[in-house]
């Protein structure tokens, strides 16, 4: 759960790092749409039925009835089995909607395979003064990264977020990786602006966080730190703070296994719920539900994926596959799946990864570099 806003230090800091933000924001959108322009429309990702904006499910012939889709109040959601990729039934799945901090979902899967889990990291003013700030880390301590990915999962810290993507070596280049993964995973419709969720343009899709959490349900270690129910936490020595996890459904749904709650005033609560029983995994995803009624809701669908899955005919797949941004869209090949099982070097808190960044990442890297000098200039003339 997370709500916008900053509370650095007042007076002409604070507004050079709003201008610097902001700008970081329009300009990576910009490109964002210059990469959309000229990749031109092209198949829609998943296949042509998750195209459209109402609900999407295909029913099995009357003599094979099954119960109708529950009537869930939610702008967008998905419903896919995580095994076969099949997504079982949606409702505007590739429509842009804020993600709040279901985008804590591509943080982790994105950090998880590159960050030392025993390494630490010391905690920015950047990250410190984030709003709110949930774990509560203190300028100048340092942090066991393992810690920050617990905290990320299970209070939804926009703290250990920023902490995680300085870790990489830059905070620049935390969020240049994470639109790469998104890029690498296909998930075209997914802009990272920040790494909680914060009410900046970030954007994402139900179809994208249904792939994305796929991604993350192949990490042992993302389960781990998503399924914790209780944690400690140290914020300085001799001094800790008990973890409570968000996520319900953990405790509340036969099956469940993990996920992601996430609220903002501008997105509404959106949600990632994973569950699994005899041996099916189902995703559920939402955008823009009404406060407090996002699980309620993941659990219906749920409960419909599970009678549903196996009866009903697919209306598309969650297409894991490497997409080039600037390229069009296209169904998966046979040989995508082992493309997209690459190796990952692991990069020690603070020191950068050895592996390439793509293009659009690195637009990324200088955008935001950009922006900061432009809000420290800012800062400077106002002294």
């Amino acid at each position: 759960m997370s709500t916008g806003g900053s509370a650095r230090t007042p007076g002409r800091v604070a507004a050079g790092g709003a201008l610097a933000a902001w700008l970081s924001a329009a300009l990576l959108l910009s490109c964002a749409a210059t990469a959309a322009a000229a990749s031109g429309p092209g198949p829609v990702i998943g296949g042509p039925r998750l195209g459209g904006n109402g609900v999407i499910v295909s029913y099995p012939a009357a003599a094979h009835p099954i119960a109708q889709l529950p009537r869930v109040v939610t702008s967008s959601f998905v419903v896919a089995d995580a095994g076969t990729g099949q997504v079982l039934a949606a409702r505007n799945p590739h429509g842009y909607f804020r993600p709040a901090s279901t985008l804590k979902v591509l943080t982790a899967a994105t950090f998880i395979p590159v960050l030392d889990p025993n390494a630490t990291v010391v905690a920015s003013r950047r990250a410190t003064s984030t709003v709110p700030n949930v774990a509560g880390l203190i300028a100048g301590q340092r942090y066991k990264i393992s810690a920050l990915f617990t905290a990320l999962l299970t209070i939804s810290a926009n703290d250990a977020a920023i902490a995680l993507a300085e870790a990489t070596g830059s905070y620049a280049r935390g969020m240049a990786m994470m639109n790469a993964e998104a890029a690498r995973l296909g998930a075209r419709d997914t802009v990272a602006v920040d790494p909680s969720g914060l009410d900046t343009p970030s954007h994402t899709s139900a179809y994208d966080l249904a792939l994305i959490a796929r991604q993350a349900l192949t990490m042992p270690a993302f389960l781990r730190y998503d399924q914790t129910r209780v944690a400690q936490f140290q914020l300085r020595p001799g001094h800790s703070e008990t973890l409570f996890n968000q996520n319900t459904l953990l405790t509340s749904y036969p099956g469940g296994i993990g996920g992601k709650i996430g609220w903002t005033s501008a997105s509404g609560a959106t949600y990632v719920g994973l569950a699994r029983r005899h041996g099916v995994t189902l995703i559920v995803t939402l955008m823009n539900c009404p406060p407090l009624t996002e699980i309620t809701s993941a659990e219906q669908l749920l409960n419909w994926g599970f009678a549903a899955d196996g009866k009903v005919q697919p209306v598309g797949v969650l297409v894991r596959q490497a997409v080039s941004p600037g390229r069009p869209r296209t169904a998966p090949s046979r040989g995508a799946t082992a493309a997209n099982q690459r190796t990952r070097p692991t990069v020690v808190a603070g020191q950068p990864a050895a592996d390439s960044v793509t293009i659009p990442a690195i637009v990324l890297t200088a955008v935001i570099l950009l922006a900061g000098g432009c809000g420290l200039a800012l800062g400077r003339r106002r002294k």
